[in-house]
């Protein structure tokens, strides 16, 4: 599995707190305590990580073979990857968006709509990545497309050739997409709808 939202809420973590334990590899406690912050201070502490005790969910973050995390709460202990060259702050986000329950940008199915998907560019046995996610399963929360998205790929995401695999169906969009670096507005909007919580003024 691959933003948008899950549909079903069950895949959530219950009451925006996400249990986690962090692999020892990690040992920069700035790095251990950024980006949770982040998460809770961008979503009014409606998202709140904490150290595992006894929870039988939770993440379990690790220094894996490459960047990667399920979509939402699976049950468990849930493996979320931070490998060598991982550990830039969008990418952090980026998978923790994942674990939250979010799908990438790209694969709404209103995508074509917004950008188009140069194949041909496309390195062979990567095309899944630029798949779309069925709205059985994923839900848009009801707004619009965001080129802005620390979900969105780049324009040369896993290019075989230099050349662009996504390009905005708006050319100045093409240079946005991918080159965020933290939460958009948007996305702090779908977290706070997925996790039903009051935006503070």
């Amino acid at each position: 599995v691959q933003f948008n939202a899950l549909k079903n809420r069950q895949l959530t973590w219950h009451n925006g707190i996400i249990p986690y334990e962090l692999d020892e590899a990690f040992c920069n406690i700035k790095f251990k305590l950024l980006k949770i912050f982040y998460l809770s201070r961008r979503t009014f502490g409606c998202i709140r990580f904490k150290p595992r005790h006894f929870e039988s969910d939770y993440l379990n973050i690790v220094r894996g073979n490459g960047c990667y995390s399920q979509v939402g709460k699976t049950g468990g202990k849930q493996e979320l990857s931070l490998g060598q060259g991982c550990l830039f702050n969008e990418t952090v986000i980026h998978e923790l968006m994942h674990s939250l329950g979010f799908w990438h940008e790209h694969s709404r199915e209103d995508r074509d709509n917004h950008i188009i998907i140069r194949w041909e560019n496309i390195l062979p046995g990567l095309d899944s990545q630029f798949d779309v996610v069925s709205s059985a399963i994923q839900d848009t929360l009801d707004e619009p497309y965001d080129y802005k998205s620390i979900m969105h790929y780049g324009s040369s995401a896993f290019s075989r050739n230099g050349r662009n695999t996504l390009e905005a169906v708006i050319d100045e969009f093409t240079n946005i997409i991918g080159n965020t670096f933290e939460l958009s507005e948007l996305d702090v909007a779908k977290i706070m709808k997925l996790y039903r919580c009051k935006q503070k003024s």
